[in-house]
């Protein structure tokens, strides 16, 4: 995680582009493993000549592994706020799978803070906006808004 940052300080970032993660490799083994972990074996991810033959011309990350990876991304490209004892995965209000990530390919995430709520329980909730994309490639892979929450 990047330096956590004062309350004050995070919420004056509200607009603006809060982080880029590092690239990471989707590979065949990544996608083998989400597989075998979610029992999602269709061929077009997990069957390289059945997919040759497929307008893809190979095998696709799951959009549901592409997702899953966010948190690892965030966890070097986000800012932390300065005293939170945890910080817990809310959920989406949107998600967009736009592009397929083709296997072999490498993804980033770009992080815009759109909102930082207070909430009853005394944590913030965090609404980031997200853009995956694949390397070498125009159209991202997807598009979410996060919710997150920490709490001080």
């Amino acid at each position: 995680m990047r330096t956590p940052m004062p309350l004050d300080d995070y919420r004056s970032r509200i607009g603006q582009e809060v982080g880029v993660s590092d690239w990471v490799l989707v590979d065949q083994a990544k996608i083998d493993e989400f597989a075998e972990a979610t029992g999602d074996h269709q061929f077009i991810h997990v069957d390289p000549v059945a997919a040759a033959k497929t307008p893809f011309g190979t095998t696709i990350a799951h959009g549901f592994l592409t997702l899953s990876l966010l948190s690892v991304m965030a966890y070097d490209a986000m800012p932390g706020i300065e005293g939170a004892r945890m910080g817990v995965n809310y959920g989406f209000d949107k998600v967009r799978f736009m592009a397929p990530v083709k296997s072999g390919k490498r993804i980033r995430a770009r992080y815009i803070l759109t909102g930082v709520e207070q909430r009853k329980d005394g944590g913030y909730q965090s609404t980031v906006a997200v853009v995956v994309e694949i390397e070498g490639e125009t159209k991202p892979a997807l598009a979410a808004d996060w919710l997150t929450l920490a709490y001080l």
